[in-house]
């Protein structure tokens, strides 16, 4: 079984978009298992039928990689965030989420975006690895780590979880990471029509229900060029061979295959920088149609050392 290279401690991974610079904030590496439980019909037999996916996406015994990253980005005048990852901290029911304490806000901060400085933070859906940076503790309290800065997610998202049965985990995500954001008046709805909705310039917000009812994933054009990063409409590469292969937490799982082949048939072949919220490093690639399906052609990051503002 092959070893995965940990974080690098102070290397921040860009990918360049026409005249802007996408960068990956590391959180942390998902371990072995999460692969399996996610995607149970991944399985090592279908994952070593896909040959392209190693070395990057999943070892030599069909073990999947997943990440969890944020992605940020200056365009239009304004600092962006897409997704918040996990959280220091937090109480979670998964182990593997359960009190973090990464530096993710300092490697923010290296890649040029100190929370002060954020303007908009965009949220694919509300789950629990999607928002969890959106506060942090301070004084015993949480409070919204980008005080500046507009959250948007889908109206239908945060009207379909409000009139959710929630269990206790989710109850509690939703009070440290999305209730101090809505309470300091920072939550901002949008309606998003199934032909896309612009947020701001040069950001596109695209309906991708299923996963969530509300998920959305995120387009960026500069000068021609095009990125869409996915949220968890594709949490994995497999997830190009195989479009029906959908997540265990799906709230549409039939809804939720719709929406990746629809959203992989518009990608397939193009020049647009397909960019995973989970997908391991080189996180990045085209989609490429390969037997019957896609598999991703990937593209690997430069690297920025150093504090550098965008």
């Amino acid at each position: 079984m092959s070893t995965r290279p940990a974080i690098h401690p102070t290397a921040i991974p860009t990918w360049t978009v026409g005249d802007v610079t996408v960068h990956r904030i590391d959180e942390t590496l998902l371990p072995p298992a999460t692969g399996s439980w996610l995607l149970p019909d991944a399985t090592p037999a279908v994952v070593a039928g896909q040959g392209w996916l190693r070395p990057h996406f999943a070892d030599d015994q069909g073990v999947l990689y997943l990440d969890s990253h944020s992605f940020a980005v200056a365009v239009g005048g304004l600092r962006v965030l897409v997704d918040t990852g996990i959280g220091n901290g937090k109480e979670r029911a998964n182990p593997a989420w359960h009190h973090l304490d990464t530096d993710y806000l300092q490697r923010l901060t290296t890649a040029g975006f100190p929370p002060e400085s954020v303007d908009l933070v965009i949220l694919t859906h509300l789950h629990a690895d999607h928002v969890g940076w959106n506060t942090r503790e301070v004084n015993g309290a949480w409070v919204p780590t980008f005080p500046h800065a507009r959250y948007v997610t889908s109206r239908v998202e945060r009207d379909f979880w409000a009139g959710y049965d929630m269990e206790e985990a989710r109850r509690q995500m939703f009070q440290d990471s999305v209730v101090p954001v809505e309470e300091a008046g920072l939550l901002d709805l949008v309606d998003v029509p199934t032909e896309g909705a612009d947020i701001a310039p040069h950001l596109r917000l695209l309906p991708t229900p299923g996963h969530t009812p509300g998920h959305l994933a995120v387009e960026l054009t500069s000068r021609g060029q095009t990125a869409l990063i996915t949220g968890d409409c594709v949490h994995h590469p497999v997830q190009l061979a195989h479009p029906a292969i959908g997540a265990c937490v799906d709230i549409d799982p039939e809804q939720s295959e719709s929406s990746r082949r629809t959203l992989l048939g518009s990608l397939a072949d193009t020049d647009t920088l397909v960019m995973g919220t989970h997908f391991a490093p080189p996180t990045a690639g085209h989609v490429v149609s390969h037997e019957g399906a896609y598999r991703l052609s990937p593209v690997p990051a430069d690297v920025m050392p150093r504090a550098t503002m965008p």
